[in-house]
């Protein structure tokens, strides 16, 4: 790494980094944990590692897009619960420019600010996605409950749906059922992509309670 970057991720200061993998593992315990399911369960249901949620969990461990989809899917939550406690419901329905909850994908160089609040009720959440050069979500695809759609802003995107792939530029569009086998990426040598990228995931449900509540522990790493 040069010296110039030392220190430094995709723009981001590592301790920033090290603060927002510790967000992002907080809040899924506190999930993880109202749903009374072990790391154990969880491990079974998403096909990762104990040992690797255990470090997820403790901001140990960066979490790829798509494990965080995998994770959420099974919380039966969209991505936008992943950002913070619910908004209390005198905050309203607006989202000021300074209110925007962030969460930031550093290893895969992508950012997302969610536009609208975090409401478990909620089946359609807004987010504004920025993917620096080489950006991916990596090359396994994801797919999970729900539909999206986009519209570019600024840059290229490349968005892989099943077998068909497309290269988006500032102005186009896009829409499709989440369960489609689907990755995307930013394929510029140079300068971000940006795109509203809208997530509805209909009919949330609470997981009944499942074994018991205590933390499983052990097990090899996945990478992801």
């Amino acid at each position: 790494m040069k010296q110039a970057d030392r220190g430094r991720r995709n723009g981001h200061e590592l301790p920033a980094l090290a603060a927002a993998d510790l967000a992002v593992g907080g809040r899924l315990r506190a999930l993880r944990r109202e749903r009374g399911l072990p790391l154990k369960a969880v491990a079974e249901g998403t096909g990762l590692s104990i040992g690797f949620l255990s470090q997820v969990e403790r901001g140990l461990s960066s979490p790829s897009l798509r494990v965080l989809t995998q994770i959420a899917d099974l919380f039966g939550v969209g991505l936008s619960a992943l950002f913070g406690p619910e908004a209390p419901e005198a905050a309203g329905f607006v989202t000021r420019a300074d209110e925007r909850a962030e969460l930031t994908l550093w290893r895969s160089g992508i950012t997302k600010q969610l536009l609208t609040r975090p409401d478990g009720d909620g089946a359609l959440s807004l987010f504004l996605m920025r993917l620096a050069p080489g950006a991916s979500t990596g090359d396994e695809m994801v797919a999970h409950d729900g539909e999206e759609a986009g519209l570019v802003l600024e840059g290229r995107l490349s968005l892989t749906v099943e077998a068909a792939t497309h290269e988006l530029a500032a102005g186009d569009s896009f829409r499709f059922a989440s369960r489609r086998p689907h990755r995307y990426g930013n394929p510029a040598a140079a300068g971000d992509a940006v795109v509203v990228w809208v997530n509805a995931v209909p009919g949330r449900v609470q997981l009944p309670f499942v074994g018991t509540t205590a933390e499983a522990t052990g097990g090899a790493d996945r990478k992801t």
